[in-house]
């Protein structure tokens, strides 16, 4: 243990901790030091250049700055001699010559005003002078104006050294010396990813969110409340401080959660102004009958009513409830479904499955995650019989070699990323394999970067798998002790040799040689993935492989290793966990196992279907061939997110009934007989699981608006008229059930997570932490053991022909999330990024004859969309990349619903497309 360093502030012996500075134990002992440079929080470093924090050490000559001064035993410390004081005196004075006079200045709130308040010091400012910098307002989300700067480098530190975007630098010499944003643009003309964390740091509002401002850049917006939550968007599940007025948020700051830090992202901190946006729906709505469904409806949200009437919700809730009654008398249960959603709460998640279950008595129940990681888990569920990640994305920071395969955390999980550049940055290697480059996401940091070909992963993978194993890499004791299957693998990827498989994904045999000796030998690996693994016909087939990988070489179990399948959406995790999946009950318990469902039949009182349900596309399929006749829809949006939307909106609009429950009219909703105003992320109670099993407690920050209803207690009113004797007082009361049935939640209460805000799964008793690395020993199986899964070579289901001669791939924007509901109507979110477009090389362009931001057409055997060219050295010569959030030119219209027969998930991520240019720019806006 290491020794504490006993030394004497302000006449009192202290112990100092190895590594703290003066200023951090007078902060423990609770004397406060004045602070600007210094920000006290995780990730920063001390670089005392403000000198606001002087101190005076017993026989020394000079002040010291307490922020990166560490005591030595026997050191005596004064923080409030006159000396001290006079002198961190002298530097705000002399910082308030240079600024405009508190009642003008920009932020009178800020850290720099607070301090000067604090200290009794006088105000007297010599500005304005005529050679300060003008205000840079070409950023949508950020004002920048430096003359409030005081050159404290907190933001190039936040910028560069936290979040390591590198965009901001300190240029420039002595009086002219200033923050710049890249080779000094503007911020908005920079490669600025709008992710705040230099508005949360800077100390004077010299960076500031741009709506608290008004024309003339003063603050006008104050704060009255401030609610402890998280954010709505990805699986990271950053903590946030939302700060509000009235009715209305006004800016959100990152929290010190376990998964962000502090950090967050343009999406978390500038994407929460949705809520407010006019299509908020606020009454029930029925469906008019004289509007006739047809699947190639369109419907503005802002003007629905010949389409849909508004309704009492008597009467909406009647209408919703008997339209399954009715069905289910007639039919029985198999005639309907439910899809849940993975941005509601674990609570709804659990109380939604459960609805379709006991009350509709079917499995037809899923969610998005069919979309994104049904591979994946059903890969994990194989192997070691658990669909949760191994170990953290912070594990990063332990890790010797890391792999990302298939993802683009630097744009899906922003945050996530930052801890896999600093890992970088430390030394690790990171190596970076994906068809689409990453030169402006984490590949700047990587060591390796393997753009191989579309849809060969498999073959990448074994090779690497034929390396390990062929040249005595792989950990035999750890496979002998922990392993099933390892002598089959062995047998199977013999032919699959670097060289054989270096025409067919098209990276050189040495490379792939180099990069399976690093993984293999260093001490600690770790590997990441996305939906760039997990969207194929074989997406089930790569996870095997990334699995065989970790258990051949014994990279699990430890810290700094693991399996880690990036989740998409912020509660795809908990509500996979709750059961909202068609094959299992919460806890992926099988809805075949007899043992599990006479459990649940006995907890809920009736009997339950013993048949597996269908999945998202599944049910589609199955309208059109009249099986279905009924939808329950909370919180998706299949119209957007499902393959062929040509084909999943005529199947909405073929079902007899479907209830939408949503706080949007979607595009689902168009679609729908009854509407169902909810309420919003930040309208609620609940508890969100993230991608590191970290589960956590969101609080309402606001009340939904108008006639708008809790999602729970709307699920509770369809099963109360059903039939089903649901009485739940509130959110904590269902999460009290679903802990009781759910052995992942053990040592989980509601109370428990009031009290700390977030705690990982598995938890080993009340008063301890939860497990972050878990498999240290064993696995969740029969045995014991993992199950090493060969997999073989195949090739995604449509290639390129001369018809298509091109390969589409579809993903996400840094600025938009999903099928683009939320973050579309967020005012700064689509201010950066406001229209469709497609991504293709510059070389690809210049051989069709296409200019950027021209529009073109982009055709596949399901359709086409038209929308603007992008160039993006990011996407592979022969490829285009769309995003799927843009409704106007909706990606999915496009993509192959074609299944992985395992995970059932469909191929996004590939499939044959022709790109023509068009000339008439009205063409487009048909």
């Amino acid at each position: 243990m290491t020794e504490k360093i006993t030394f004497e502030l302000d006449g009192k012996l202290v112990e100092a901790n190895e590594g703290e500075t003066i200023w951090q134990v007078a902060q423990r002992y609770g004397t406060t030091i004045p602070h600007l440079c210094w920000n006290p929080e995780p990730g920063y470093r001390a670089d005392g250049n403000c000198r606001a924090c002087m101190v005076e050490i017993e026989g020394e000559r000079v002040l010291a700055a307490s922020c990166i001064r560490k005591p030595t035993p026997g050191m005596k410390v004064k923080t409030a001699t006159e000396r001290a004081r006079k002198s961190r005196e002298m530097v705000f004075e002399l910082f308030i010559a240079d600024q405009p006079k508190k009642e003008e200045s920009h932020d009178p709130a800020s850290k720099f005003w607070n301090w000067v308040e604090a200290m009794g010091i006088s105000t007297t400012s010599r500005y304005p002078r005529s050679d300060m910098p003008a205000p840079d307002n070409s950023h949508a989300a950020i004002a920048v104006n430096l003359d409030a700067c005081i050159k404290c480098g907190l933001c190039v530190r936040a910028c560069r050294e936290v979040q390591m975007n590198d965009v901001i630098g300190m240029a420039y010499r002595g009086f002219d010396a200033k923050p710049v944003f890249d080779f000094d643009k503007g911020m908005g003309e920079s490669t600025c990813v709008a992710c705040g964390e230099c508005v949360q740091a800077c100390p004077t509002g010299a960076l500031m969110e741009a709506n608290l401002l008004d024309a003339s850049g003063k603050r006008v917006a104050f704060e009255e409340k401030s609610v402890d939550t998280v954010c709505p968007y990805c699986g990271v599940g950053c903590q946030t401080k939302v700060h509000v007025k009235g009715d209305r948020i006004l800016y959100v700051d990152g929290r010190n959660g376990p998964a962000n830090e502090n950090r967050l992202c343009v999406k978390g901190r500038f994407g929460f102004d949705y809520i407010h946006h006019p299509d908020r729906l606020k009454k029930p709505l029925i469906r008019r009958e004289d509007a006739p469904k047809r699947g190639d409806i369109v419907v503005d949200p802002q003007n629905p009513w010949d389409v849909f009437r508004e309704a009492t919700w008597e009467e909406a809730l009647e209408k919703a409830a008997a339209g399954f009654r009715r069905i289910l008398e007639r039919d029985g249960g198999k005639a309907l479904a439910g899809f849940g959603s993975a941005k509601g709460s674990n609570e709804e998640a659990y109380l939604f499955q459960k609805l379709i279950r006991q009350g509709f008595g079917t499995n037809n129940v899923d969610h998005c995650t069919r979309l994104c990681h049904a591979s994946s888990v059903a890969a994990l569920m194989e192997g070691l019989n658990s669909g949760a990640v191994t170990a953290p994305f912070t594990a990063a920071k332990d890790a010797d070699c890391i792999i990302v395969i298939g993802a683009r955390p630097a744009e899906n999980h922003p945050v996530a990323a930052t801890y896999l550049k600093n890992a970088a940055k430390r030394g690790a290697n990171l190596i970076v394999m994906d068809p689409r480059g990453q030169n402006q996401g984490i590949a700047r940091y990587a060591s390796h970067v393997l753009q191989f070909k579309p849809g060969r992963d498999v073959a990448l993978l074994n090779a690497m798998l034929n390396v390990i194993i062929t040249e005595g890499l792989a950990d035999v004791q750890y496979v002998q002790a922990h392993t099933d299957g390892f002598e089959d693998l062995k047998a199977r990827i013999v032919d699959f040799t670097p060289e054989r498989m270096e025409p067919v994904c098209g990276i050189p045999a040495a490379t792939i040689r180099e990069v399976a000796r690093l993984y293999a030998r260093s001490e600690r690996s770790i590997i990441f993935w996305g939906m760039g693994v997990s969207q194929h016909t074989h997406g089930t087939d790569n996870a095997r492989c990334l699995i065989a990988l970790a258990l051949v070489t014994g990279h699990i179990g430890r810290p700094g290793t693991g399996l880690h399948p990036l989740r998409g959406q912020n509660n795809v995790q908990g509500a996979s966990d709750a059961g909202l999946i068609p094959m299992v009950f919460p806890d992926y318990k099988s809805v075949e196992d007899a043992k599990i469902r006479s459990m649940y039949e006995e907890l809920w009182g009736r009997s339950l279907d013993p048949k597996r349900g269908l999945t998202v596309v599944e049910i589609m399929h199955a309208i059109h061939d009249d099986q279905i006749k009924g939808m329950y829809i909370m919180g998706e949006n299949p119209a957007m997110s499902d393959p062929d939307v040509a084909h999943a909106r005529a199947a909405l609009a073929h079902l007899e009934h479907l209830v939408v429950q949503d706080i949007f009219l979607t595009e689902t909703a168009w679609h729908a007989d009854v509407v169902l105003p909810a309420s919003a992320h930040a309208e609620k109670w609940g508890t969100y699981t993230n991608t590191n099993r970290q589960v956590q407690i969101g609080r309402p920050v606001l009340n939904p608006p108008g006639e708008a209803r809790q999602d729970w207690e709307l699920i509770q009113e369809i099963a109360q008229r059903i039939g089903l004797d649901w009485n739940y007082r509130d959110v904590s009361e269902v999460f009290t059930e679903m802990a009781s049935v759910m052995p992942s939640l053990k040592n989980i209460t509601w109370e428990r997570l009031l009290r700390e805000d977030a705690v990982t799964y598995p938890c080993d008793a009340p008063d301890k932490p939860g497990n972050e690395i878990i498999f240290a020993t064993s696995f969740p199986t029969a045995t014991g053991r993992a199950r090493i899964v060969p997999a073989d070579l195949l090739p995604p289901d449509e290639l390129p022909d001369d018809e298509y001669p091109l390969v589409l791939t579809t993903g996400r924007l840094l600025e938009h999330w999903h099928t683009g509901a939320m973050t579309r109507r967020a005012s700064k979110l689509d201010a950066l990024e406001p229209e469709a477009i497609a991504g293709l090389n510059p070389k690809e362009m210049n051989r069709l004859g296409i200019r950027p931001g021209e529009f073109i057409k982009v055709s596949t055997r399901r359709g086409q969309v038209v929308l603007k060219a992008r160039a993006d050295r990011d996407v592979a010569e022969g490829m285009v990349f769309i995003p799927f959030c843009f409704t106007e030119a909706a990606a999915n219209l496009l993509t192959n619903p074609q299944l992985d027969p395992f995970g059932k998930i469909p191929e996004f991520k590939f499939c044959a497309a022709r790109v023509e240019p068009v000339k008439e720019a009205a063409v487009a806006a048909e």
